[in-house]
This record gives C-alpha cells, sequence and structure tokens, in this order.
C-alpha cells in the first residue's frame, strides 16, 4: 500500500510480495476487503500499543505529539482514509477504531494538562485531542509532497504549547 498506492494491492500482489502462492492467501482471505481489515486491525492494535508506551513515558504528551508525527504510520493512515471512500467496511472499521483511540486520548489529555490551562468552552481535552493530531497529520502529508513552509514556526508553537500546559513540564 505504501509503495504504489490501495489499488495496486491484491491477493496476487501480496502473495508475490510474500513469497507465497496466491491460493494460500486466497485461502486465509476470499476477499481482498478481508486482507485490508486484517492489515487495518493489526496496524490499529500497533496503535494502541505505542500511545499506551506514551501515554506511561515521563513526558506523555509530548509523546503522543511525537508518535503522532511518525512518518510511515501517517502515511498508511492517509491510505486507508483513501481506502474507506470507496470501501464502507473499511470506513466502517477506520470510524470505530478512531472513536476508540479518540477516547482514550481525552481521557489522558483529562487527566495530563495543567488544571486551568484549557478552558472548556474554549477547546476542551477532545478538540486539543484533535488538534494535535490534526496537525501532526498535516505536517506529514505535506512534507510528503514537498511542502514545508510554516512547519518550523508550528512546530515550535506546539512544543511551546505542550512546555506550558503539561504537568510536570519544566
Amino acid at each position: 500500500m505504501l509503495e504504489q498506492g490501495y489499488a495496486a494491492v491484491s491477493t496476487r500482489s501480496v502473495a508475490i510480495k510474500a513469497g507465497l502462492k496466491a491460493p494460500l492467501v486466497h485461502y486465509y482471505f476470499p476477499a481482498t476487503d478481508d486482507l485490508f481489515l486484517a492489515v487495518y486491525r493489526r496496524a490499529a492494535e500497533q496503535v494502541v500499543q505505542r500511545l499506551d508506551e506514551a501515554i506511561a513515558s515521563a513526558q506523555p504528551l509530548r509523546a503522543i505529539w511525537t508518535f503522532s508525527k511518525e512518518t510511515g504510520r501517517t502515511a498508511l493512515a492517509v491510505e486507508f482514509m483513501a481506502l474507506a471512500n470507496h470501501r464502507k467496511l473499511i470506513r466502517s472499521e477506520i470510524a470505530v477504531h478512531n472513536a476508540r483511540i479518540r477516547q482514550r486520548q481525552v481521557e489522558v489529555l483529562s487527566s495530563l494538562l495543567v488544571p486551568g490551562s484549557v478552558q472548556a468552552g474554549i477547546c476542551p481535552p477532545v478538540g486539543v485531542a484533535v488538534v494535535m493530531v490534526g496537525i501532526a497529520r498535516a505536517l506529514v502529508m505535506e512534507t510528503a509532497l514537498g511542502i514545508s513552509l510554516g512547519h518550523a514556526e508550528v512546530t515550535a508553537f506546539v512544543e511551546w504549547w505542550l512546555s506550558h500546559h503539561e504537568k510536570g513540564a519544566d
């Protein structure tokens, strides 16, 4: 998916890449959507694990921000989003997973933000979660396109914001 895009993925192309016979891949994944779902679910579980690792770190907000900016993971997410435009089953799976992750982020943000640093009526923790992930995803996507104007400035702003709003930050 990352090399040629989701449209180039088939059970046959996966079999060739894995050095397997196509019928074996087709046995485990009768339809290409089954293969996509298996890949997405595995990636989603890895995201949950990495999020939990970030939360357990010394600076969880900064770790979540750093994790959100990972190029490979974001590129795969973008491919799955493009695929979701054409496949309802994938769209539903992404929605369920993202709701789960967003809820976890909100729980974490609620406990990690300096009290009073985010006013509930202006930008509650759920808004902070959307902004952090959205900025990170935009930076990764633009970088892939060769766009960098403003990236250093927005990164510096987020780093400043984190240093002023995370409990225990210097």
